[in-house]
């Protein structure tokens, strides 16, 4: 049986709220199939008080085992490196997350803000929010870039605002059944099983971005919403077209645009106004390209794509 220990820093519940509505496996299956023993977690954890001290401190001084350190949010260091805008059980957030990755077989950081900072660590990141591993693309944050847990690996980052349930469940269910060392990570510490496929893979609008069709308002079944709504689907490595949201929909497939949230930049452009749901251009030419093209194969590609449009492009064919 694997032990298992969830804390969360500064961050909104969301991924635990996320985690909670897992089916492929369950929370429930996690230890009722795969013998997963929760220790603690903010939303199901019966220990308060002394009784979590004691439980904490059982787990850093090495007397009861630690196989898999669950973080969710950021590593708050407020004010002036202290961290003391976050205490839990009577010290700083902080320092228990820096002691128990000391113990922790498999450390898995869950969401944007505890892989690299999210919206809290944005400009001009008052609450000196970091990720355990990484600060947007710097590497190093919290835990510094050599940090190594017990099993040999770095954290493993499952990022997403929220993660989809799945993914949390899945890796941690192949981290508890000993095939941790069977994961292979990309160059930020995301699982290549996940995070190497881009969020525009199985996009229902694919035709619509092959033939530049822009849809021009939330909601629209017809258009791509690359080119107008700021949609990051084409620049993101994330399955929610392939692992669908309550396995039936993703943000594209609703008509809404794809934000990036996997991506270690998230929120892009630290919000400024103007920059959300809105493509940002210059001179009509995207300032991020999707992966692999070009500015000047961008206006070759669209130009030429335009042209060739054929009528169906520009209707409604998802009529039921």
């Amino acid at each position: 049986m694997a032990n298992l220990l969830w804390l969360q820093g500064g961050a909104c519940s969301g991924n635990t709220m996320s985690f909670l509505n897992a089916e492929e496996p369950s929370a429930c299956d996690l230890v009722t199939d795969f013998g997963i023993n929760v220790l603690w977690h903010p939303s199901l954890g019966l220990e308060l008080g002394e009784n979590l001290q004691k439980m904490l401190k059982a787990l850093t001084a090495g007397t009861l085992a630690l196989d898999i350190f669950v973080f969710e949010g950021t590593v708050v260091n407020a004010p002036n490196g202290t961290g003391e805008w976050n205490r839990f059980a009577g010290r700083p957030m902080r320092d228990w997350v820096r002691d128990l990755c000391k113990v922790a077989n498999f450390v898995v950081a869950v969401g944007d803000c505890a892989t690299w900072g999210g919206i809290p660590a944005t400009a001009p990141n008052p609450s000196e929010s970091e990720g355990l591993q990484f600060l947007k693309r710097g590497h190093g944050g919290f835990l510094g870039k050599d940090f190594k847990s017990k099993a040999g690996l770095p954290v493993i980052n499952i990022p997403g605002c929220p993660a989809h349930p799945d993914w949390i469940t899945q890796i941690v269910v192949a981290v508890a059944t000993g095939r941790g060392g069977d994961l292979t990570l990309d160059e930020f510490q995301r699982p290549k099983t996940f995070f190497t496929s881009f969020t525009q893979t199985g996009c229902t609008r694919n035709m619509h971005f092959a033939y530049k069709v822009s849809a021009t308002e939330f909601g629209q079944r017809k258009g791509c919403l690359f080119y107008d709504l700021g949609c990051r689907g084409p620049m993101t490595h994330s399955p929610c077209n392939r692992i669908l949201w309550n396995r039936q929909s993703s943000k594209t497939r609703a008509g809404m645009p794809c934000m990036g949230c996997t991506e270690p930049e998230f929120p892009f452009f630290d919000l400024a106004p103007g920059t959300v749901f809105k493509t940002q251009t210059v001179m009509g030419v995207p300032k991020d390209m999707p992966s692999g093209v070009d500015k000047t194969g961008y206006i070759k590609l669209t130009a030429a794509a335009k042209a060739a449009s054929p009528r169906w492009a520009e209707e409604d064919i998802f009529v039921v």
